[in-house]
């Protein structure tokens, strides 16, 4: 009679196949991983946070806001002080025979009521507002854009709602990019920030209906930014 060890006995299961000798694509990728993540190497751009973005810019930062700002479909005009802007604001208005012009903003308010422009004070009939007019936190040169937020009595609703939206802006609030609006932000508010801030490009524009380009599909259909200087 023959007799098995359990040596002899055992089956081959355990002897590595081809398919065990294959590496998937992933495999090899998570290798790489593991081997990078294994070698310290020191960081080729230490300082690169701090570095510029974008090359120096020699022109005025109002110029190049205004570029910008038109290349996106805005509207833009410059006013040299307040009665050149109420002045402004009169011709166009009633070029557009606006009629309901909302304003919820108290140092906005007391400028037109200085000069007893007409203007509703509470959102009475809102759903008949053809303007909202606001004020804001800064304008971003670089890209032409607005940058918004809910902190005063404007809220969300009033540059969103009304087809179009005029926003006052001053010289001093002008800066070159996006981080130094958001510098402003945080320098005002401190740790008591917005809960929306928004930065707008140009009015409301959508291009997913066959590719068409449609203003004012989900806000106002023109924007325009009156730039007092002071």
């Amino acid at each position: 009679m023959l007799r098995f060890t359990s040596e002899e006995t055992k089956t081959n299961d355990s002897r590595p196949t081809m398919r065990d000798n294959i590496t998937t694509p992933k495999e090899k990728l998570l290798k790489k991983i593991r081997q990078a993540l294994l070698e310290k190497r020191d960081n080729p751009y230490p300082h690169l946070e701090n570095l510029p973005h974008y090359a120096p810019n020699e022109e005025l930062l109002e110029v190049t806001f205004a570029e910008q700002f038109m290349t996106v479909s805005g509207q833009f005009a410059f006013c040299e002080d307040e009665v050149q802007f109420i002045e402004t604001l009169l011709t166009l208005a009633e070029e557009r025979k606006w009629r309901k012009i909302y304003c919820w903003e108290p140092a906005l308010q007391e400028l037109l009521a200085k000069y007893e422009y007409p203007f509703f004070e509470t959102d009475k009939d809102f759903e008949q507002a053809e303007v909202g007019f606001t004020l804001c936190e800064a304008l971003i040169a670089r890209n032409g854009s607005i940058l918004l937020s809910n902190a005063n009595m404007a809220g969300r609703r009033l540059s969103i709602y009304p087809p179009v939206h005029i926003v006052l802006a001053y010289t001093s609030q002008l800066v070159l990019d996006l981080k130094d609006g958001f510098k402003i932000i945080k320098d005002k508010y401190g740790k008591e920030l917005p809960s929306m801030i928004s930065n707008v490009t140009g009015p409301s524009r959508t291009a997913d209906i066959e590719k068409t380009l449609v203003l004012g599909a989900h806000g106002p259909k023109e924007l325009f930014v009156f730039l007092l200087d002071g």
